[in-house]
């Protein structure tokens, strides 16, 4: 499987709502950007406790879902924007039925590993000022995910992300999303079982499965 990335994005961090701090408005880079550990150099994140760090490094939410959303909140001019949903990577064409948990891609010289699907929140919702949005989420799976940064490498717009091993067959980043937040109770203790001990999942998220798993 490959795709071309049309764009690398990168945010920086600025005053959002009242005394909150956001840099989820990411914009087209020119140029070679070097990828590190803490994903692109170029990005920031605001928040660090809940975005950012080594295990959601990159962020990719499918351009495959504007036309979605246009339907559910009109032309919004944000989706327009590449970067509209705080996506690191524009791509389409990959979407999250297709990719796994520990699925690894290779982008220009850097490896990545698909770590998590991302937990919609309040701040989607703020940017676009469209409410019921993190609702839609949950309910349709349109979530994107984060990858982790295996090898630092340097890519630039235009190169292909080029999947070179596929992880856990038996969870897309669709499935995983449904199971942790989007329909839950559609799950038995096997299937939260397994998430607790698939290795390429978040750390937070398998003790949060292992957690649901001993209540």
């Amino acid at each position: 499987m490959e795709v071309e990335v049309t764009h690398l994005l990168a945010g920086k961090s600025r005053p959002f709502r009242g005394e909150e701090m956001s840099a989820i408005a990411k914009l087209p880079l020119t140029g070679p950007q070097h990828i590190t550990e803490l994903g692109l150099e170029a990005d920031e994140q605001a928040d660090t406790k809940v975005h950012g760090g080594p295990h959601m490094a990159v962020h990719l939410y499918p351009l495959d879902h504007n036309d979605f959303w246009r339907g559910e909140i009109g032309d919004h001019p944000l989706l327009n924007d590449a970067g509209a949903f705080g996506s690191n990577l524009a791509v389409s064409g990959l979407t999250e039925d297709a990719v796994h948990i520990g699925d690894r891609f290779r982008l220009g010289s850097a490896l990545l590993e698909i770590s998590q699907p991302r937990q919609p929140c309040w701040k989607i919702e703020h940017r676009f000022r469209q409410k019921n949005m993190v609702a839609t989420i949950l309910k349709s799976g349109r979530c994107g995910w984060y990858f982790r940064v295996i090898e630092a490498g340097t890519a630039e717009a235009g190169d292909a992300l080029r999947r070179v091993v596929t992880g856990c067959s038996d969870w897309t980043v669709e499935r995983a999303f449904s199971a942790i937040w989007g329909n839950p109770n559609a799950f038995g203790d096997s299937d939260i079982e397994q998430l607790a001990d698939l290795k390429t999942l978040t750390p937070k998220l398998r003790e949060k499965m292992a957690a649901r798993i001993a209540h």
